[in-house]
């Protein structure tokens, strides 16, 4: 198996805070340069979030396969965090704020940190603030506050939502000073109760989009301290994944649980799919010390500290990047349909040998959740 890791080009894509003009692309690059062209100079922040369904189907065009795409799609959504922070900045300048009166980061969390998003992602945001005296408290948690509450506003105006669970940086328990983060992950990973872990499993899978990284590395190094110590926090993350079992009947046959369902032939094939499989890789990596946070990183780190086989990290990496596409595909048909795009899939809609591939990716799910808990 081959672990060495190489940037793509692709992924500088949206690395700048400005898009690449259309007429630099080669001609090779022509449904991009027409995308690009279609987006315009100077979009705002709807109009450019409302364009990464063109996006992604020029990228389709150009045989890009699903898993890059998602990549893709979580770097735009930086960018346009980015945006939306520097906007705030500027408003909160011209009226009176000043500038950041100490160093911050602002983090994605979840799919968004693994470069794992599709389509219709919310908002799952989380800010680092350098340490500062107590007596200076009400001046600049204030000003980090109103930074919070005016990008998390400006994203869901443009059409990322607003996350329904509150975990953003506009509310104080996603907003703390760094050695106030490094206090609550000692107390969240120091026991087994499953409020802790569930809130743990939100932060674990950071990155940094706005900011100084350094706050991020900082409390990165913190975490692969916590996690040898941690061993009933992880046995009650062991015990979590049971919550979202495989979408498998008890004889191994494809099957979705019914809860919610829209239609008969319907699978939430992110709850049921994507999350075991993303659940159990991040259970196995804060075991053995793996500390990248990108699920496709993470498994072949596995190998490399014996807890998979290459084989098995091949076969994962496959069954990751079949239902990422199964998903997009799911999720286009949803928006040209004018519907949100969601997790569900129509088992009525895959081929034959579709089905077959994701009963086989199922089941290399299920063992891989067994194999994190049997650990």
């Amino acid at each position: 198996m081959r672990l060495l890791h190489r940037a793509s080009p692709w992924r500088e894509l949206f690395a700048a805070d400005t898009l690449p003009a259309p007429e630099t692309l080669s001609t090779l690059l022509a449904p991009l340069r027409d995308a690009l062209t279609e987006l315009g100079s100077a979009p705002d922040l709807a109009v450019a979030h409302a364009w990464q369904t063109r996006l992604v189907e020029a990228l389709q065009r150009l045989d890009i396969p699903a898993w890059r795409i998602s990549q893709l799609i979580s770097d735009h959504n930086e960018l346009l965090y980015r945006r939306a922070i520097q906007l705030s900045l500027n408003e909160m300048k011209g009226l009176g704020w000043g500038v950041p009166p100490v160093a911050y980061c602002v983090l994605v969390l979840g799919s968004g940190a693994r470069h794992e998003s599709l389509l219709g992602p919310d908002q799952d945001n989380a800010m680092i603030i350098a340490d500062y005296p107590d007596t200076r408290h009400t001046e600049i948690d204030g000003f980090f506050q109103s930074l919070g509450e005016r990008f998390t506003a400006r994203l869901d105006e443009a059409g990322i939502p607003l996350c329904t669970g509150h975990v953003m940086a506009r509310w104080p328990m996603w907003r703390k000073r760094l050695s106030e983060w490094r206090d609550q992950l000692t107390l969240w990973t120091s026991d087994r109760r499953i409020k802790r872990v569930q809130q743990s499993n939100i932060l674990l899978d950071f990155h940094p989009v706005h900011g100084d990284a350094g706050l991020v590395e900082s409390l990165s190094d913190h975490v692969q301290q916590l996690m040898p110590r941690s061993s009933l926090f992880l046995d009650e993350m062991a015990a979590l994944l049971n919550e979202t079992p495989v979408a498998l009947d008890r004889f191994g046959r494809l099957a979705g649980n019914g809860e919610g369902a829209p239609h008969e032939n319907a699978i939430n094939l992110k709850l049921q799919g994507l999350i075991p499989l993303v659940n159990a890789v991040r259970l196995l990596a804060l075991r053995h010390g793996v500390s990248v946070m990108d699920t496709r990183l993470r498994l072949p780190a596995l190998v490399l500290k014996d807890a998979l086989t290459a084989a098995q990290a091949r076969g994962l990496i496959a069954a990751l990047d079949r239902l990422q596409d199964i998903l997009l595909t799911a999720q286009q048909a949803s928006v040209k349909a004018e519907s949100t795009p969601d997790g569900w899939i129509d088992l009525a809609r895959l081929e034959d040998d579709q089905r077959l591939l994701l009963r086989h990716d199922m089941q290399a799910i299920r063992s891989l959740v067994r194999l994190a808990q049997s650990q």
